[in-house]
């Protein structure tokens, strides 16, 4: 009997000895079988990689073409301020005392970081009396109403004088009389710009459907930021023509002119469709935030230009400080509020 060929190893053969092709080829490394579609799918992926990678590196550099014009990490930037925006729209939204107790964060890190700025720069703040008083002068906005908050804020700001007299009476620095009274009226400063202000936006949140005028002077404030950095840096390249070159080098016209746009086209439309007044209020609304955002950017810029520094703090990474991100909003409060009592018997039912 003739014995059977193995089949194992051996390379396929027709009937007539001639070698078959083989249709799965073999790996070189593993020995294992490869086919056309396994292969094709391995280039496809390689190729995808490599485009991915290219598109990365492309990324990459224009981020960081971004950063070194604007001092940001631009990804890291929106990252945060999306997840910031989502806290309070939800917060302002489903339950007001949630936000009542995000602003009251937000100004205990405002004033932290803001006395830090003024110790370094050589002035006595003392943090402890800024910090109470400023709770309390939050919480009273709120849970108090108007009139009682006027009182509150003359307390607070004659606590925090009387503390710092009282401390230097028992200080033996040396420290002349016009220092002495530079520090007394900082500290008053303090209470005034971060805790009356934010208090001033508490204020409002308290009033009927109040919630939805906080939520709209933020979104004002944002989106006239937005408009000018979008348009400041399409626009205004290399300081084309700055708005306050002594103040802040960077800010343009060509920015507040995006500010502008951006702040009456939200004004209108958010006069329709969230405050339920009359699309020409909104303008004027608009435009009202748009002035008082502008002029605390530009303070604040001021203060920083004079203390020395760059940013508050870097706290909030992509966006320096909690004041860098307030300056703008902190004054707008006010201005909300008297647009509310104007503004809102306007509104149609």
């Amino acid at each position: 009997m003739t014995d059977l060929p193995e089949t194992g190893d051996t390379d396929p053969v027709d009937p007539t000895g001639a070698r078959r092709a083989d249709p799965v080829r073999r790996s070189p490394i593993t020995g294992e079988g490869v086919t056309a579609i396994e292969s094709q799918l391995r280039a496809m992926r390689t190729d995808a990689e490599q485009h991915i990678a290219h598109a990365r590196a492309e990324f990459d550099q224009a981020n960081e073409r971004l950063k070194q014009r604007t001092g940001r990490d631009l990804i890291v930037a929106t990252l945060i301020g999306v997840g910031i925006g989502v806290i309070v729209i939800a917060s302002l939204v489903f339950v007001k005392w949630l936000f009542v107790l995000f602003a009251a964060a937000a100004m205990v890190l405002g004033v932290l970081e803001f006395s830090r700025a003024l110790q370094v720069a050589g002035r006595r703040v003392d943090v402890v009396p800024q910090l109470v008083m400023g709770f309390l002068l939050v919480l009273s906005g709120f849970f108090l109403g108007a009139w009682v908050h006027w009182v509150a804020t003359l307390v607070a700001v004659v606590v925090v004088i009387v503390w710092r007299l009282t401390a230097q009476l028992f200080s033996d620095d040396g420290r002349a009389p016009i220092e002495v009274i530079g520090d007394v009226l900082v500290g008053g400063f303090v209470q005034l710009y971060v805790p009356f202000l934010t208090s001033v936006a508490l204020i409002l949140l308290a009033q009927p459907r109040g919630e939805w005028w906080v939520l709209a002077f933020l979104i004002l404030a944002v989106a006239a930021d937005t408009g000018a950095y979008v348009s400041g840096l399409t626009f205004g390249r290399g300081g084309r023509h700055p708005m306050a070159p002594r103040i802040s080098p960077k800010k343009t016209w060509e920015g507040f002119a995006g500010a502008c746009v951006a702040a009456l086209v939200a004004g209108a439309l958010l006069a329709v469709f969230m405050l339920q007044v009359p699309w020409w209020a909104g303008l004027i609304f608009g435009a009202v935030v748009l002035a008082t955002a502008t002029v605390g950017d530009l303070g604040e810029s001021m203060l920083k230009r004079d203390l020395g520094i760059k940013d508050m703090s870097s706290w909030i990474p992509g966006h320096g400080g909690v004041l860098d991100r307030l300056d703008s909003i902190l004054p707008s409060a006010t201005a909300a509020l008297v647009m509310f009592y104007l503004l809102a018997p306007l509104g149609v039912s």
